[in-house]
Formats: structure tokens, C-alpha cells, sequence
């Protein structure tokens, strides 16, 4: 069994991180512990990426952070691996990295997976990547309690519309946050909003921080209450540029928060900047709430651990069977692309 501190991740000089390729570890985890196998490319996978198709499958390139990735559940139980055993003759590329933003996603796209054939991209876009592109730093607290940051990647906006990539190669040393010139203290991922008033409400447990959050009409997310926000164009910028730059089809896909998933948060915004994506040509957006909603709350409330905010198994298949009806229906009607 493998504690929480054995490493997972390594640098990598173009997204900044990616896994160490040839894991076999077993990691601590209030669900029971769970399996992490990775190939030798650096992504967690039973299965080698060859750059050819395999005869008779159709190939999905998946993206996403760590609710793609699989933090807290064995590759097995992930729902890109639950989905080839929905949809016949599918294999699922997963290109999940934990900690990423939808900015290092489509670098792993462009400077990694792009030559591996394929015939449809899904990029699982965790609502709250919004920030981390923003950001150019990530925090990082280890187990023993010690406060680090580590350069990312990122895109400028340019009032063109068009993206530059800064800080590739991203800094290999760790940096100490008092160190940070103050001109850039707001620009660390800290993982969310009013962390302050999260690890205070967190505290008095669930039932008590369930009412708090409806009471106060918490939005973890404000990015996304207006279409104007520069953290949304931001993000709608990288997916148009990321779109455009694949000849097959793409499913976008946004992946809530526990707190919308569980309506103590509104998802209004989040929905309606999603749909201003599904005008793109080759793009379909799906948007699985309604499907959320439609299950009981003690259902939904399964979806995560007691206290790791992570998909459980039953999450991710309720993800991966509401994917699969989009992806049978996208590969029915996609022409063949000959790579």
C-alpha cells in the first residue's frame, strides 16, 4: 500500500506536468485504496497509446483534470474506461492530468496526443479549470503541511481573439508563495473561492455546510455569470483554438461542481456559457444537469467521498452512460478521417 506522498506526477517542459510513466502503486484512500497504472507515454492506462488505430475500434482522445484523470478510484472504475464497455468497439485514449487547466489540456492535445489517430476528441472541461487558466501559478500543500508553488503554462488573450503562450518551459523549481513578486499573488490556483470561509463552513460538517451555502446563495464560480467575464473569454478563446485545430468531431463536455450537482450552488451561468459553444462547426456540447437533477439527492450525494470532493464509481458511470448516447450518435454520423 502506497501513502499519499509517494509521487504520481513529474515535470514535464511544454504542460508542466505529466504522470512518471510506469507506475504500479497503490494509493491510501478513504474509498479503500485505490490502483494507479500508468503507460509509457505518462498517462494513467491498462493499455500502451500506439500511434495507430486498432483494427476494428474507433478511438476517443479524452481530456481533462483530475475528475478525468480518476483521483480517488482504480482506471477501471474511471468514466472513459466504463464507457468502452457501453459503446462496442470504442477505445478510450485518456489524457487526464490532475491539476491542469483546460489551457494544459489542449497543450497535452497539441504537443502529445494529436498524432495518436483518432476519430473523436472529448474534452471533460471540470468547471472550475476557469480559474486555474487564469492562474500562473498552482498551490500545492503536501501531506506533512508545507506550502509550495509551481509555474504553469498559460494564454494571453489578445484583443484579437487570438491566444500567445507564456512560460513554456515553466520554471522545474518549486517556489515558496512568500517569494512571489506581490504584482502576481492573484494569479495562484488555490483550488477555490473564499478559501477562508470554505475551511470554516467545511468544518461544522456536512448538513450544517449544505445550509449555509443555500442560505448565503454561495457561488463558488462568479466567472461564469456573465458572458463578458475575461475568465470566461479566456476559456472560450482556448476551446475555439483548441476546436479548430482538430479534423474530427469534439464533444464538450462541462463536469459541475459537488455544489451544483447537489443545487446548493446555482448552475444558470455555467449552462448558458456552454451553450454559446454549440454554434461551433464539429462542436456538440453536452450538458448532463438535467440528468443530474433527474436522480434522487441522497443519489447525487453519493457521487462524491465523505470528504475527497472526487468522483466515486457511481459517478463516473453515471457520467460515462450519459456520454455514451452522445457518442454513439456522434460516430453514426462522423466521416471517416483517414490519419
Amino acid at each position: 500500500m502506497a501513502p499519499m506522498g509517494v509521487p504520481q506526477l513529474e515535470y514535464h517542459p511544454v504542460v508542466g506536468l505529466r504522470f512518471i510513466p510506469g507506475l504500479r502503486i497503490r494509493v491510501d484512500h478513504e474509498g479503500g485504496g485505490y490502483l494507479v497504472r500508468t503507460n509509457a507515454a505518462g498517462f494513467r492506462s491498462e493499455r500502451e497509446f500506439e500511434p495507430a488505430r486498432t483494427d476494428g475500434r474507433t478511438r476517443i482522445l479524452l481530456f481533462g483534470d483530475s475528475f478525468t484523470a480518476g483521483d480517488g478510484v482504480s482506471n477501471v472504475h474511471r468514466f472513459g474506461d466504463v464507457l468502452e464497455t457501453l459503446v462496442p468497439d470504442v477505445e478510450v485514449y485518456n489524457f487526464g492530468l490532475p491539476g491542469t487547466g483546460t489551457d494544459q489540456q489542449y497543450l497535452t492535445y497539441s504537443d502529445i496526443a494529436s498524432p495518436y489517430a483518432h476519430d473523436l476528441v472529448v474534452i471533460a472541461v471540470q468547471v472550475e479549470n476557469i480559474r486555474r487558466n487564469v492562474a500562473h501559478y498552482r498551490l500545492v500543500i503536501t501531506d506533512e503541511g508545507e506550502r509550495f508553488l509551481l509555474a504553469k503554462p498559460y494564454f494571453d488573450r489578445q484583443p484579437d481573439e487570438t491566444l500567445v503562450l507564456r512560460n513554456v518551459p515553466p520554471a522545474k523549481e518549486a517556489m515558496a508563495p512568500d517569494a512571489l513578486p506581490e504584482g502576481e499573488r492573484d494569479l495562484v490556483d488555490q483550488g477555490g473561492r473564499l478559501l477562508w470561509l470554505r475551511q470554516t463552513v467545511s468544518a461544522m460538517g456536512a448538513p450544517v455546510k449544505a445550509l449555509a451555502q443555500r442560505v448565503m446563495r454561495y457561488q463558488p464560480l462568479p466567472e461564469y455569470d456573465a458572458a463578458s467575464h475575461p475568465a470566461w473569454l479566456l476559456m472560450k478563446a482556448i476551446l475555439r483554438s483548441w476546436t479548430e485545430d482538430i479534423n474530427v468531431p469534439v464533444v464538450i463536455m462541462p463536469v459541475p461542481l459537488y455544489q451544483h450537482v447537489e443545487e446548493t450552488a446555482p448552475v444558470d451561468g455555467i449552462r448558458a456559457r456552454f451553450a454559446e459553444l454549440a454554434t461551433w462547426p464539429d462542436v456538440i456540447v453536452h450538458d448532463p444537469m438535467d440528468e443530474y437533477f433527474a436522480l434522487p439527492q441522497e443519489t447525487r450525494r453519493g457521487f462524491r467521498f465523505a470528504t475527497d470532493l472526487h468522483p466515486t464509481p457511481a459517478h463516473h458511470r453515471m457520467l460515462a452512460e450519459s456520454l455514451a448516447a452522445v457518442v454513439r450518435r456522434t460516430l453514426r454520423r462522423a466521416p471517416a478521417v483517414a490519419s
